[in-house]
């Protein structure tokens, strides 16, 4: 199971450093994850991740990055190759983030071919997919196997190793509460039945405002959460290893 966090924007250096300590410190003392049951993880800014790096890896956290260029090195400014993300020992890649798509004019073609670099490179992809508009999970879960394909179409599948796909309906992050949970059971379904005609291992985890709670009612659908400012309290971070620990004790 995996259980992370993005720290998007919203943290400088030193509070990123005091954040990846405490959970750090959590993580590496906690039964879930010395057991093997979860994988943790965080994604900083690309500033923080050196730093970041030797402090998580220490407590068997992995570090992502929250974006990627397509291109191989070169003439790209203000740009960060997934060659270099490889070279600082980065493992997972977040790629089509909405905010990306809402405010960077990111489409489906560049979501594919940052996908297949990041892919090119033996890293992992984080690939956020979600439906803007809240719908029923039939026509949700349309959106996001369309979402999927299209982020899939230009990667070279004799490259293909781990995948993990983030559902985040667009329309739920932000808010107070995560989409229902019937709704996402339901889409989850849909977007491991699609994966299973891909050359990937996937793990469909859940984001959009998840928070502590919520793992136990949709654990039988999703591989684990993608938690936002919910964790920013390294405490809650811990609360969610512990539900996770629970729902394996009780299998």
């Amino acid at each position: 199971m995996l259980i992370g966090s993005s720290l998007k924007m919203y943290f400088g250096r030193a509070r990123t450093v005091e954040w990846t300590r405490a959970v750090a410190d959590i993580c590496a003392a906690h039964p879930a994850v010395r057991e093997g049951l979860v994988e943790p993880f965080v994604i900083p800014s690309f500033v923080s991740i050196a730093e970041v790096m030797p402090i998580a890896r220490a407590a068997g956290m992995l570090v992502g990055a929250q974006d990627v260029h397509w291109a191989e090195p070169g003439p790209y400014t203000g740009e960060v190759s997934a060659a270099e993300l490889a070279e600082h020992g980065v493992s997972l890649v977040e790629i089509g983030h909405a905010e990306r798509r809402a405010h960077f004019g990111e489409t489906d073609d560049t979501v594919a071919r940052k996908t297949a670099a990041v892919v090119r490179h033996g890293l992992t992809p984080l690939l956020c997919i979600g439906e803007t508009v809240e719908s029923d999970p039939t026509r949700a879960a349309e959106v996001c196997t369309s979402q999927l394909e299209s982020s899939l179409a230009r990667v070279d599948g004799s490259l293909a190793n781990r995948l993990v796909v983030a559902y985040e309906p667009v329309w739920a992050i932000g808010r107070s509460d995560p989409a229902d949970d019937e709704h996402i059971r339901l889409v989850a379904r849909a977007i491991k039945t699609a994966l299973v005609a891909t050359p990937f291992s996937a793990q469909v985890i859940y984001g959009g405002s998840a928070r502590l709670g919520l793992l136990p009612r949709i654990g039988d659908a999703v591989d684990g959460v993608f938690l936002g400012r919910f964790a920013h309290d390294p405490l809650a971070f811990g609360g969610i290893l512990d539900e996770a620990l629970d729902m394996e004790e009780m299998r």
